[in-house]
């Protein structure tokens, strides 16, 4: 594997070369060097051919992929996936107006997504008897979600970093809070005290929403009424993002003292962030609790917060597309591996195997130069655990007295390489230890000898998904999520299509 590219300097007052005609000398306040650092970055034939082709095209072509969906798929399953995806996408483009457009560190903001779904189910519910129509339901929690964004913002525009993390994150807390408490309440324009929000039994037996007339009464339906609805928000933050507006908050991400000192209004830039990555947030909650027909806190709690942050991170913050694809990767790889009993009619193998596997393929791809080491890498791995299955047959009896735990066609190929113990619970707890030993190890090592260590790392990682991770689904998942988020921040730290910070030395 090649070692690390070396670090770009820029050139020294003495290095730089004289221009004997005055138009190509830099212009005045413009670093030249820095302007032009995107025509040195080196990039694939696959990335320059998407950037060859414009953003409305590529908008387009994947409404058109979208649409059609739901048709050729008849499964309801995976119908909703669909939807889930979608609403993953809205709260990621939602999310990056904070942290990738403004950078500010928000993690309250799934309190935002929230509040639009309790919003959406008092007055599209039974509970208060209320039945707005959908015309007046979500302009009105556009509105007031936004407005209690900039409450927020209030507060916070002194804060930055930590500091504004923490405010934040008490917000996201109070949230649930008040929602699993507020059972016995009593305000001042009320007779007596009332159920709020149903507590932890949340509000259930909300309306479908019926928008111009059509009701969305089926996940086909949702489907194309949350894709509409992410085309708007896409092509809004667009031009948002390229107006005076987004070009003032990529300039209080980079340096908020410099954006200040250059008589930019900071904290309205700062508010109007919060309000509009609530607006979306809430828009998208009124979505979410329509489709579930209820509302609970506990589905607004930290740990759908991280997913969100590792959607955006993954796709690179700042890109809308990015965190887009960050959004419908994160979400189909966690589905995926949460379905262990199907196996795939046609490759015949279950999801989290297949996943799995094309993973750690993807990844050496990417990884190894040049691309003949690939079949190396795969021969010298086979080699390695035909020999540790013959040493354990004389010495170790017991390491193959087990069998895979799931069937498909993968499991009967590892079946006579791998290693399965009879109690693989113990024995796959200490190699997946020794498994993030080794990666951590492995990445210390120089050639030649990082070569001749990756077959028995690559053994080893096969040997504790076959015997302890696949065991355990809903563990593996973001086990798997966090490797994946670890080895793209080492290799690529803006993240799939973020763009990297150029600094000057």
């Amino acid at each position: 594997m090649p070692d690390e590219p070396p670090i770009e300097r820029r050139p020294q007052e003495s290095e730089r070369p004289e221009y004997p005609d005055a138009a190509q000398r830099p212009r005045v306040g413009v670093d030249t060097w820095v302007a032009e650092h995107g025509e040195r970055v080196q990039r694939g034939p696959l990335r320059r051919a998407a950037e060859r082709v414009p953003g409305w095209a590529r908008l387009l072509a994947f409404v058109a992929v979208a649409a059609v969906f739901p048709i050729a798929v008849d499964d309801e399953y995976l119908q909703r996936v669909g939807v889930d995806t979608l609403i993953f996408m809205l709260l990621a483009v939602g999310l990056n107006v904070v942290v990738g457009y403004a950078g500010l560190l928000d993690l309250g903001y799934i309190a935002f997504f929230g509040f639009g779904a309790y919003t959406y189910a008092i007055v599209s519910s039974d509970k208060y008897d209320y039945h707005w129509p959908a015309e007046a339901t979500i302009p009105f929690i556009l509105v007031v979600t936004a407005a209690l964004g900039l409450l927020l913002g209030l507060p916070s525009r002194r804060l930055l970093g930590d500091y504004l993390a923490i405010v934040t994150l008490f917000f996201g807390q109070l949230f649930v809070t008040i929602t699993n408490n507020s059972t016995d309440v009593k305000l001042p324009f009320m007779d007596r005290a009332r159920d709020l929000t149903g507590g932890p039994n949340g509000i259930t037996d909300l309306d479908p929403i019926d928008f111009a007339g059509v009701e969305l009464n089926s996940v086909p339906r949702y489907f194309w009424f949350a894709l509409a609805l992410f085309v708007l928000v896409v092509v809004a933050l667009h031009f948002v993002n390229e107006s005076r507006t987004g070009r003032a908050w990529r300039a209080l991400r980079e340096d908020p003292l410099a954006a200040e000192a250059m008589t930019m209004p900071v904290n309205r830039l700062k508010l109007l962030a919060f309000a509009f990555g609530a607006a979306v947030a809430g828009v998208t909650g009124a979505i979410f609790a329509s489709l579930q027909t209820a509302v609970f806190p506990q589905s607004f709690d930290v740990s759908l917060l991280i997913i969100l942050y590792a959607m955006v991170i993954l796709g690179g913050t700042g890109s809308l597309a990015g965190v887009a694809l960050g959004a419908i990767v994160v979400n189909v790889l966690l589905e995926g591996l949460t379905n262990t009993d199907d196996t795939l009619p046609v490759v015949g193998e279950t999801p989290p195997r297949l996943l799995f596997y094309g993973l750690v393929a993807v990844g050496l791809a990417l990884i190894v130069r040049p691309w003949r080491w690939l079949a190396v890498a795969a021969a010298a791995t086979i080699a390695f655990g035909f020999a540790a299955r013959l040493v354990a047959e004389q010495w170790w009896e017991r390491g193959t007295a087990g069998r895979p735990s799931q069937a498909g066609r993968i499991g009967d190929l590892v079946d006579g390489w791998l290693l399965f113990p009879r109690d693989p619970v113990d024995i796959g707890n200490y190699a997946f230890v020794a498994l993030i030993a080794s990666v951590l190890v492995l990445t210390l090592l120089r050639r030649p000898w990082r070569w001749i260590a990756l077959a028995p790392v690559l053994y080893l990682a096969a040997f504790v998904w076959e015997n302890r991770l696949i065991q355990e689904p809903s563990v593996t998942r973001f086990i798997l999520l966090g490797a994946i988020l670890v080895g793209l921040m080492a290799s690529r730290p803006q993240g799939l299509f973020g763009t990297a910070r150029v600094e000057i030395a």
